[in-house]
């Protein structure tokens, strides 16, 4: 049986250079970074107190006040970067079967901004004042539902949470839904809101964030010998995903196609990545397979690029044992160098940035790498965007628990 293609034909993103691809698009192209001290709460009391925000950020254009309460952070990330998405790709759902439709949305942590406030009321207040949008709030899933909610979509409808590669692993599981003919459409990627005071204090005391609060914007500095831990970050990136004929018999512009998609696990440590990257390499291996293209073929990756110590060298040595002697040819960035790190969201809107980066033809900088880390051997692509064919490029994320998936998009040929 011959495997259905998908098409990108729709993007939309959230992120702290903006609302909107083409701001954010913009912004990485000239090496503009969104990380700044923290303004969303009093931070003077940790040890680390920078962040990649998104900045003053409003719903109401997209849901009334008292709609708007009822939803967390991360929801109305979500909820923003599908409309843009949506009308970004000339959908119109009232003219489409919407059994035949669905939602994905991957997140690692949800509404923990609701449950932190809400269990300041139960210890202070006791559990009558404990509010009753408390579990419809934070849970993860709530994201996929508001957005099906929205549209009235009836096809799957489901999260994904697999910590840091929660994203690509819904972008994944949306790929292989139309595969295999259980829909035509699906909206899917990722959103996190998790710049909290217990998300900010949890990964302080991991030691796994960046210190560098006098230079916000020069902290996070993937695979640069100097890089001393990542800049949480918040956001959405969500792209609609097509079966190839139906996109067009619509006319729909397309932005390339969704070429392949591979996962594994580490089967190594809770937190920490297994060193020589053996489980990261064979997800980008099956990827490429599921793609069905040789490594040489690949232009570009799109890497986790965390900026931390383990991570960095690992992904680093993972490429190497993927692409072999290509390893050195393919350019390699990590916009979470001027974005930081949207865990959840991070394989959502690095698989948009992976995408642009194809219909484009540019390839994003690696910015704030100055001081090589001999451990750290490929081209990173430094501070400057480079402008080459991109026929195909690879996005990585790489989460807590080994949870390791690949995407790769490719330049749409007809």
């Amino acid at each position: 049986m011959q495997v259905r293609r998908v098409v990108i034909t729709g993007l939309g993103t959230v992120t702290s250079l903006g609302l909107g691809t083409a701001v954010m698009w913009d912004g990485l192209c000239q090496g503009r970074s969104g990380i700044t001290s923290i303004t969303l709460f009093d931070a003077s009391g940790f040890e680390s107190r920078i962040a990649s925000e998104v900045k003053n950020f409003d719903p109401s254009p997209w849901m009334d006040v008292r709609e708007a309460r009822r939803m967390e952070r991360f929801c109305w990330f979500a909820i923003a970067s599908a409309d843009e998405a949506v009308k970004d790709s000339g959908l119109d759902f009232t003219k489409e079967d919407r059994t035949r439709a669905g939602v994905l949305i991957g997140s690692g942590i949800g509404g923990l901004g609701e449950m932190e406030t809400q269990h300041g009321k139960l210890l202070d207040r006791g559990p009558d004042r404990v509010s009753p949008f408390l579990i419809p709030k934070l849970m993860i899933n709530a994201a996929p539902g508001q957005i099906s909610i929205r549209y009235g979509l009836q096809g799957p409808n489901s999260a994904v949470a697999t910590a840091c590669s929660s994203g690509t692993h819904a972008l994944g599981e949306a790929l292989r839904a139309i595969q295999c003919g259980e829909a035509e459409i699906m909206l899917a990627g990722g959103s996190e809101g998790a710049i909290t005071p217990l998300g900010l204090a949890g990964f302080c005391t991991m030691k796994a964030l960046s210190t560098r609060n006098d230079s916000p914007t020069q902290a996070s500095r993937p695979f640069d010998n100097d890089r001393d831990g990542f800049v949480m970050g918040e956001g959405a990136g969500i792209a609609v995903l097509e079966e190839l004929e139906h996109a067009r018999k619509r006319g729909a512009r397309i932005y390339g196609e969704f070429a392949g998609f591979g996962r594994s696990g580490d089967g190594f440590h809770i937190t920490q990545p297994e060193p020589e990257g053996k489980g990261a390499a064979l997800a980008m291996t099956k990827a490429l397979a599921d793609a069905e293209i040789a490594p040489d073929k690949l232009t570009y990756i799109n890497a986790h690029g965390t900026s931390t110590q383990l991570n960095d060298v690992m992904e680093s040595r993972a490429v190497r044992l993927a692409f072999g002697p290509h390893a050195g040819k393919v350019a390699v960035s990590s916009t979470k160098s001027m974005l930081g790190h949207l865990l959840g969201a991070a394989g959502g809107v690095e698989f948009v940035i992976s995408t642009l980066a194809v219909y484009h033809n540019i390839i994003p900088p690696t910015i704030n790498y100055t001081t090589p880390d001999p451990a750290c051997d490929l081209d990173y692509v430094p501070n400057t965007a480079r402008e080459m064919t991109v026929n195909y490029a690879m996005s990585n994320t790489l989460g807590f628990g080994g949870h390791n998936a690949s995407v790769v998009v490719g330049k749409f040929t007809g």
